[in-house]
């Protein structure tokens, strides 16, 4: 096949992947859901938080649509601040820290046995869902920020506007200094890094629904960087299952999004994004630096210095990620694509991969010649023998926002 050809064929295999790992509407519902009852209970009129106008919103992943499917028996973790309008004058982390864990454990509350730990964790208040739903919010309390310095440092106005002071327990014996953040902006520069694409996909599913555009919230759709950050996470997951070293999300999310170029796929996404990545990652002072978008003083990669060893383990990574791929560009390497999506993806996410490939390609060679179905190898044990070999071709499963 011609190279253009490799690369649409492997685009579809990636871009169908991301679709098995992104997580259901349903669980974007759900922690909806769940963090606007929060901020009612933490906002009704009878409780002592309300003069202060608590409100929750998402943070991290849930927040910037990157968010993949739990491994195993992991839970979906959506992380949420609880932003509360008092000045640092007026309030210490500790105190900020415990009116918000009086409220959630109050004796009326149906939190109160959903807290987990009940001391609260270092930074936040943990709830805790029913096992059935796989589910847990952590609540981090914070008060607004100054943000002048912010802007002086070249951070637009529109972001620094939403920086934040949290608590965090290493920190809250110190004499006045708060840790300091800025989720919001954060989110902000990382949707304006995709805008044309997020702008670009949710005209298309407002046609499709034949609804306003405006109707279209931003996690009805994926962008070729929230799929490729989806397919990184993943792939990490997967080699570095348990490491403590391994790449954090963090910076996988801030180095791919510096590195898009608004990219109309996710195959060209990957090859342009992760030599960017490696690019973008500077040097201040000696120390390997990488830098926070909302708060250029911050550096995202500040264990690298105290550890190295997870330093190391990006750059392999990267590496590992660069060359596994474009072996998947030669027809040889593609011819093992089955195999490769097992190993560097697991088994079941391989299977519904390689099946919505089979369907595809058993439905051209009805009237073409498609040339040999890829099946994905399944593991045998050593006692059992091997099954003639056979072609399964289940329906097509949905995929939900499929710009």
């Amino acid at each position: 096949m011609t190279e253009v050809n490799n690369r649409k064929r492997l685009n579809q295999v990636l871009t169908d992947l991301a679709d098995t790992l992104d997580v259901p509407p349903s669980k974007y519902q759900e922690a909806k859901n769940h963090y606007d009852a929060v901020s009612a209970w933490l906002g009704a009129e009878d409780s002592e938080l309300a003069s202060f106008e608590p409100v929750i919103y998402p943070q991290g992943s849930f927040a910037s649509g990157t968010a993949v499917r739990p491994l195993g028996k992991d839970e979906y973790d959506v992380d949420a601040v609880c932003f509360l309008q008092l000045k640092a004058e007026q309030v210490t982390q500790q105190l900020l820290k415990a009116m918000v864990g009086a409220r959630l454990k109050h004796p009326s509350s149906r939190y109160k046995d959903m807290i987990d730990p009940p001391g609260g964790g270092r930074r936040c208040w943990t709830i805790k869902y029913a096992d059935s739903s796989k589910f847990h919010l952590d609540v981090l309390p914070a008060i607004p920020d100054e943000y002048d310095w912010l802007i002086a440092l070249g951070v637009s106005e529109q972001c620094a506007r939403h920086a934040i002071r949290i608590t965090d327990r290493k920190t809250w014996d110190q004499a006045s200094e708060w840790p300091r953040s800025n989720p919001k902006g954060y989110v902000m520069w990382f949707k304006d890094r995709m805008r044309v694409r997020l702008e670009e996909a949710k005209v298309l599913l407002a046609l499709e629904k034949r609804a306003a555009i405006e109707e279209i919230e931003d996690f009805e759709v994926r962008t070729p960087l929230q799929r490729l950050i989806q397919v990184l996470k993943r792939h990490r997951d997967l080699r570095y299952n348990g490491d403590d070293d391994k790449p954090t999300s963090i910076i996988v999310t801030t180095l791919a999004a510096g590195a898009y170029n608004n990219e109309s796929n996710l195959v060209d996404a990957l090859f342009n994004v992760v030599p960017g990545m490696r690019r973008a990652i500077t040097k201040k002072n000696g120390v390997l630096w990488v830098a926070n978008p909302v708060n250029p003083l911050e550096n995202f990669a500040d264990r690298w210095q105290e550890s190295p060893r997870k330093a190391d383990l990006f750059f392999q990574w990267l590496d590992a990620v660069e060359r596994e791929h474009r072996e998947l560009l030669t027809d040889p390497g593609f011819d093992r694509v089955g195999q490769y999506l097992t190993d560097a993806y697991g088994q079941r996410r391989a299977e519904a991969v390689m099946a919505m490939y089979a369907n595809r390609r058993l439905g051209k060679a009805a009237t073409t010649a498609a040339g040999p179905v890829l099946l994905v190898p399944r593991k045998i044990s050593a006692t059992s023998q091997p099954a003639k070999p056979r072609i399964e071709v289940p329906s097509r499963p949905s995929r939900p926002w499929r710009p």
